[in-house]
């Protein structure tokens, strides 16, 4: 590994329900790795909480993450994290899922807005994409008001689907404004932004989001920024992690973020 601080803090256990292995093989993935920390996020998705049992799974996902952080204790930092995915829509469920677990690490997500499919599902012939990504980010918005969370998962995971598998163009110039916005109010609420790299092994060839948006961040005056592979299988565990390095040292960082009991430390990028 080129990084001596190299970590992943966005990965999916057998607890999510789109992911397939147990959190001792992640762990295990990342000591031959050689990764300094690795924080399990499964997913919580507030707007299906009690229907597709999500007020289990993250309670299983805890208790996995902190059995794992004793096991390789000494060899891997293990942190207990969640991703709280549309926490505006069933607010109820975001807040008793975090005070129900003493998690290290919350990431907020918006995967889909109200009333509609996740983004992975929708009909874009049916749409005026350009009206759901204002809607995208309004709720992005309010999910920062909210401010329960300490890093906002993968800015412009629309993109994920509507570049990266449709092949649909969009006109990033038209949303800085609205991105200009979302960076503020992770500055304003004193939030981090992910780098997420999952975009590097899908067809979209980017992180979300990408290289111009986290210089912005900087430029704006950003200094908390997350690393995660979003993995969801073992041989994804830092997936793109130390490119996602390299690319926050090209927009001007020093330091990234490792949470532990919602307290960001700082690591050097060396």
């Amino acid at each position: 590994m080129k990084y001596r601080y190299l970590s992943d803090c966005h990965t999916h256990s057998d607890c999510s329900r789109d992911a397939s292995d147990p959190t001792m093989m992640l762990c295990e993935c990342a000591c031959r790795l050689g990764l300094y920390a690795l924080t399990i996020t499964d997913h919580c998705e507030c707007n299906v909480y009690e229907e597709d049992g999500y007020d289990r799974s993250v309670r299983q996902s805890y208790f996995e993450a902190r059995k794992a952080s004793a096991v390789f204790h000494g060899r891997l930092h293990v942190r207990a994290g969640v991703e709280i995915g549309q926490p505006m829509q069933n607010l109820a469920a975001a807040e008793e899922i975090l005070d129900a677990c003493d998690f290290d690490f919350v990431l907020a997500s918006v995967h889909n807005v109200r009333g509609m499919p996740d983004f992975y599902e929708l009909d874009y012939s049916q749409v005026d994409i350009t009206k759901v990504l204002h809607l995208y980010f309004d709720e992005i918005l309010e999910t920062i008001e909210w401010g329960k969370f300490d890093s906002l998962a993968h800015l412009t995971y629309p993109w994920r689907y509507i570049v990266g598998e449709h092949g649909l163009a969009i006109d990033n110039a038209q949303f800085s404004g609205r991105i200009d916005e979302v960076l503020k109010a992770l500055i304003k609420k004193g939030k981090a932004l992910e780098v997420n790299t999952s975009g590097l092994r899908q067809k979209l060839g980017d992180t979300m989001p990408n290289l111009p948006i986290v210089e912005r961040y900087h430029e704006l005056g950003g200094k908390l920024i997350t690393l995660g592979s979003d993995a969801h299988r073992w041989p994804d565990v830092c997936g793109g992690v130390e490119q996602g390095m390299e690319l926050i040292k090209k927009a001007g960082f020093t330091h990234f973020s490792l949470y532990s009991h919602h307290e960001p430390k700082l690591l050097p990028i060396e």
